[in-house]
């Protein structure tokens, strides 16, 4: 399909032009009558999925035989009713008399009846694109609801990505609608490459896997790859999901990575209340670790959350935070554990060292959460009373090596002179 897109780093979209856009990319299709289920994430990204899902009803609810929505959750627990309300921007009344033939789904990860095998990827093909890292077979399944329709339609924004290197595209579908195998598969791949080499690349090996993954999809896909500058639409690219996330990568990387000249000694990362839980909110560790100096300290403020994770804490709790070499060197300990699980503790630890017993890790990572002090020693983090911290009193502060970023998790910050671009897949 021919692509259509606009995007600017100082301009952001209005309503209409989305709407002129999404209406010129929809004629090019032959979209009359078909069954269109459209992918959308869930609210622990910022992107106008309100503006998103007017348009689209808009232009397709007569259009089109069926229209229903599904939320790309990933391993991330459902959204209630009010919840799925306020991602689409409607009231309870709104959603039943202004868009009645608008269904909105879960996704169900954890639900064997709701997915379907579609394929494999072979332990050959895994070797190959892991560069050794990995060699195994891994089963992919999906949700079994894409069958009953004609087209997919994925709509959601791309920022840089601690696993797979920029979000958005087929990330939508693996790990948005997927089963656990792939899901835990990628996310130890990226693990084992290290977070801070991953994040901000655009052309990486995890991204080989899900683009891959995603060709064992048998249902026509189109993508509508948003950029989001703060609030507003800086871009929206619509095409094949490949193409359209190429296109919004390029403007990602000009828009959401902000360079240093010096690392810092201290960093206060405030996490926007979108991030309920660490599992989600560890973003805001994610995208500053490159600029923390070496043994400087990285505090998660965040008064507002108050467990580890909702769909995971169990686990979490019991094998607790850890450089990626903590486990790679006892793997027979971990056997039982998900690899996605253990892949999350890897990423909010930071890259370190595990030599004779004893971990290293190369920065100290504090919660100034509601997460007890006893709690944070256990699971392996530092602690600091959030009631201790004056945000202000943080601010204007970068000549003295230390740095607050008022809204983390989305935005990446490196140093101009990039260490971690040296590591390699090997280390």
């Amino acid at each position: 399909m021919i692509m259509v897109g606009r995007g600017s780093q100082a301009e952001s979209l209005s309503e209409p032009q989305v709407f002129e856009l999404c209406a010129s990319a929809f004629d090019r299709r032959s979209l009359n009558g078909k069954r269109i289920l459209v992918i959308v994430p869930d609210n622990t990204r910022t992107a106008p999925i309100d503006v998103m899902f007017r348009v689209v009803y808009k232009l397709l609810s007569e259009r089109s035989q069926q229209l229903d929505f599904l939320i790309a959750l990933g391993t991330h627990p459902p959204l209630s009713e009010a919840d799925i309300n306020q991602r689409v921007g409607v009231t309870r009344e709104e959603r039943t008399m202004k868009y009645p033939k608008a269904r909105i789904f879960n996704h169900e990860w954890k639900n064997p009846n709701q997915l379907r095998h579609i394929g494999s990827i072979s332990e050959n093909d895994v070797d190959e694109i892991s560069n050794g890292l990995m060699r195994q077979k891994v089963d992919i399944t999906v949700n079994k609801m894409i069958f009953n329709y004609d087209l997919l339609m994925i709509i959601g924004p791309t920022f840089p990505h601690e696993v797979v290197g920029f979000s958005g595209g087929n990330k939508y579908l693996f790990p948005g609608i997927a089963g656990k195998e792939i899901i835990d598969m990628f996310h130890w791949f990226g693990a084992l490459i290290t977070s801070p080499v991953m994040i901000g690349t655009k052309h990486t090996p995890v991204r080989k896997v899900i683009d891959m993954a995603a060709r064992l999809v048998p249902i026509e896909r189109m993508c509508l790859s948003l950029v989001i500058r703060d609030s507003d639409l800086a871009g929206l690219f619509i095409g094949t999901p490949e193409e359209a996330w190429n296109a919004a990568v390029d403007l990602s990387q000009k828009v959401h990575i902000v360079y240093k000249d010096r690392p810092f000694e201290k960093v206060l990362s405030c996490a926007p209340s979108m991030y309920g839980d660490l599992w989600v909110g560890g973003k805001c560790v994610y995208k500053l670790e490159p600029l923390v100096a070496d043994g400087g300290e990285l505090i998660m403020y965040a008064p507002h959350i108050r467990e580890v994770s909702v769909t995971h804490g169990d686990i979490i709790e019991r094998i607790g935070y850890h450089v990626r070499d903590y486990f790679v060197k006892q793997m027979s300990e971990f056997s039982r554990v998900p690899r996605g699980v253990m892949a999350h503790s890897t990423h909010v630890k930071g890259i370190g060292a595990f030599e004779d017993g004893v971990e290293q890790p190369r920065i100290n990572v504090v919660l100034a959460t509601k997460i007890k002090e006893e709690k944070c020693r256990e699971i392996n983090l530092g602690y600091r009373d959030p009631e201790s911290i004056d945000t202000e009193e943080w601010k204007d502060r970068e000549h003295e090596g230390i740095l607050c970023v008022p809204k983390a998790g989305e935005t990446l910050y490196r140093l101009k002179d990039d260490p971690f671009k040296m590591l390699t897949t090997t280390n």
